[in-house]
């Protein structure tokens, strides 16, 4: 799991449970994509929440998932990115 330390001393991660978040102090967690089947079953990761593209179609949800952590890593979670 990467955390992303800013200037101001918060922190930036892509939620997962490997630590325990709460143990590092107050949480604040929000949204950054959507990763859901159209009407064909055909999966999408929609990172609009933070201003990103439309991944897909995916064919099983594992590959949509895979696809949104990447794009967060590479792109949102970066020093010069912009905060959610």
């Amino acid at each position: 799991m990467d955390l992303l330390i800013q200037a101001d001393g918060t922190l930036r991660c892509v939620y997962d449970e490997a630590i325990d978040l709460l143990s590092l102090g107050r949480l604040t967690i929000s949204r950054g994509s959507h990763v859901e089947p159209d009407h064909r079953g055909h999966w999408f990761a929609d990172l609009a929440p933070l201003s990103g593209p439309r991944l897909g179609p995916f064919l099983v949800r594992s590959d949509a998932l895979m696809a949104e952590r990447s794009w967060l890593e590479d792109h949102w979670l970066q020093a010069d990115s912009c905060p959610l």
